[in-house]
């Protein structure tokens, strides 16, 4: 989610390396983000991008903030 929060979009490999999981788990956690509808998967120029929606926009916001 903190990877997503400070670059605002990105695909999977990018965000693998920044949140440092290798890129099967992370596909694992991705899709059940999708399924608690807290990001999307959108294709553009023929990469799928990585998106918080507006729910995943709010709960990163109250996750951080209770980290601090």
């Amino acid at each position: 989610m903190q990877a997503l929060v400070s670059n605002g979009i990105g695909g999977k490999t990018q965000l693998s390396l920044d949140a440092n999981l290798n890129y099967a788990r992370l596909a694992k956690h991705i899709m059940w983000l999708e399924k608690k509808g807290l990001v999307e998967s959108k294709i553009e120029s023929s990469k799928i991008n990585i998106v918080l929606t507006r729910n995943g926009k709010a709960f990163a916001s109250m996750i951080s903030k209770d980290r601090y």
